[in-house]
């Protein structure tokens, strides 16, 4: 790769979600406006060779991109009066005006997440018009042919279209509802980098790196909302793991066999920076600031041994409250297994079990057969992690259950 196409590429990875808001504001269309700055882009892999990057890129490719907006709608036979005056107001306007505004980009946000679109399709149009990344990206990301992914975010810019889906930031009424919806998509993104769901990898750091950045960029924006420091706090102090989680060779390590020296310090104390301002806002802490709490009381261990299970599992009893979820459960039992041993654990996972909630999934027979081993039930234990072995959707985490039955003796 040139080092012009490096230089574009890190730009817009930079600006190119606020590249597309302000467009976007002036435009009312996000598909129209992702494809003019996407149109200005391939002008400066053209003009930068020989004139030089700009000394404000962002401006550059915004103002291009405004003029071919104004081109566009002159070249119609005959323009409607709205864009006639919007061509006539971009074109007096001066080039210093045309900076991306934060307000711009948080309307981006929430129109990418929209509940018009489905849930894969916010993800793919998230990472595309705010994270900046390009379809052959997110296609290795997701391990999906370009073409699927290109499917998806057509298909989304034309549903925003028809839908007729205002750029603007939600009236208060709504509020609640479409900033949870945008929290899931980039928590849904983080924890598919955190434990790839396929592949053959373990974590996907590039997907939780823009997962943490759109998130770090929502705190930003919405500073006196506590449920975004709290996913925020979060993802950094699950991330601040990753050096730690797998060997060179990818193989995964086991949370009491990690090495914490090569746990991200720096990182940790931004994640519990982040908890105590989700805190200081004194609204009660939310499900993602419970997990936070969880997580730190991980990353600020010692040692497994040294972790403060008692915590944990008062922190899970009140995430199973305000959030109920089979997984939440699941992880109180683990908990609940350092604390009083793993016969009452067996007990919750066996309730589960009958409940059915996690039919399907390798969590619970992992788990369960990690509790079978600690009581020395051998051969139910090795069924079990077989069984989970043959569920789990990730190489690497199957290779380990394996590599866990075999071991029983």
């Amino acid at each position: 790769m040139s080092d012009i196409r490096r230089t574009v590429d890190a730009v817009w990875r930079i600006e190119g979600g606020r590249i597309v808001a302000t467009l976007a504001k002036v435009t009312g269309d996000v598909g129209l406006a992702e494809d003019l700055a996407q149109e200005a882009v391939a002008d400066a892999l053209v003009q930068w060779p020989e004139s030089g990057v700009p000394q404000n890129a962002g401006a550059w490719l915004t103002a291009v991109a405004k003029r071919k907006a104004i081109d566009g709608w002159r070249r119609r036979e005959r323009l409607d009066a709205r864009h006639e005056a919007i061509a006539h107001d971009l074109a007096s306007r001066p080039e210093d005006e045309w900076e991306p505004i934060d307000d711009d980009l948080l309307r981006l946000v929430f129109t990418a997440c929209h509940p018009v679109l489905t849930r894969e399709a916010q993800v793919a149009l998230t990472l595309r018009i705010v994270g900046g990344l390009g379809t052959e990206e997110l296609a290795r990301m997701f391990l999906v042919p370009v073409a699927t992914v290109q499917q998806r975010i057509v298909r989304a810019k034309k549903t925003l279209s028809l839908a007729k889906v205002p750029f603007e930031v939600p009236d208060p009424s709504e509020w609640s509802e479409r900033l949870a919806g945008v929290l899931a998509v980039v928590y849904l993104i983080f924890t598919e980098g955190y434990a790839a769901t396929s592949g053959d990898r373990l974590i996907r750091t590039e997907l939780a790196n823009e997962a943490l950045r759109l998130g770090r960029v929502l705190a930003g924006l919405l500073p006196r909302e506590p449920e975004v420091h709290g996913l925020v706090a979060l993802m950094e102090l699950q991330a601040s793991r990753f050096g730690a989680r797998t060997q060179r060779d990818g193989t995964p390590v086991l949370l009491a066999d990690q090495d914490r020296s090569r746990w991200d310090r720096a990182q940790i104390a931004r994640g519990s920076a982040a908890l105590a301002t989700a805190d200081s806002l004194g609204r009660g802490r939310t499900a993602y600031a419970l997990q936070a709490a969880i997580a730190e009381c991980h990353a600020t261990a010692a040692s497994v041994e040294e972790t403060d299970w008692e915590r944990i599992v008062l922190l899970y009893e009140a995430l199973g409250q305000l959030a109920p979820n089979p997984v939440v459960e699941l992880n109180r039992a683990v908990a609940v297994s350092m604390v009083t041993g793993p016969a009452n654990a067996l007990l919750i996972v066996d309730r589960l079990a009958g409940e059915g909630s996690l039919r399907g999934s390798h969590l619970l027979p992992s788990v369960r057969g990690e509790l079978l081993a600690q009581l020395g039930r051998t051969e139910e234990a090795r069924s079990e992690l077989v069984t989970a072995a043959r569920l789990a959707g990730n190489d690497r985490q199957r290779d380990l259950l394996l590599a866990k039955a075999a071991a029983l003796n």
